[in-house]
């Protein structure tokens, strides 16, 4: 590479964080639109599902494998430190209807057999701590 495409580069690189850093917001939304358009809409989880457990981290990860017994997908929905008032005394209800409300807005959930959620509280004073429920449901079913 010449020098001068280098500090091309490196001057764009430079301009665009300090264009960007005053609007973090607007950084968040560009990756998340990102991230759906090449995963599919709806592959980040909507607030519908954030406001049934006033969960305060939600995450997903996607999974195909393939060996000589056949082939299994699965979607991980991990919900993180939700209210336990919320959550309630029976959370495989709640884990049904999140499950429900994901499949129904995540465009490319035919693609998986399996949706698995995870409920996971840690511990404010030791993260190390945690405890974590997990309830799992055929998409078809959704």
């Amino acid at each position: 590479m010449k020098p001068i495409s280098r500090l091309g580069i490196l001057f764009l690189l430079i301009a665009s964080l300090n264009s960007c850093s005053c609007e973090p917001e607007s950084i968040a939304k560009g990756a998340i639109w990102g991230l759906e358009k090449m995963m599919g809409e709806g592959f980040m989880p909507s607030d519908e599902i954030r406001a049934l457990g006033n969960f305060q981290g939600m995450n997903v990860n996607l999974s195909q494998k393939k060996d000589q017994n056949g082939s299994e997908s699965t979607i991980f929905l991990k919900l993180e430190n939700g209210d336990p008032l919320l959550l309630g005394d029976q959370p495989d209800l709640l884990a049904r209807k999140c499950a429900e409300l994901y499949i129904r807005d995540f465009e490319n959930s035919d693609d998986y057999e399996l949706i698995t959620v995870q409920f996971i509280q840690t511990d404010p004073m030791n993260p190390d701590n945690f405890a974590m429920k997990e309830y799992t449901f055929n998409t078809v079913d959704f």
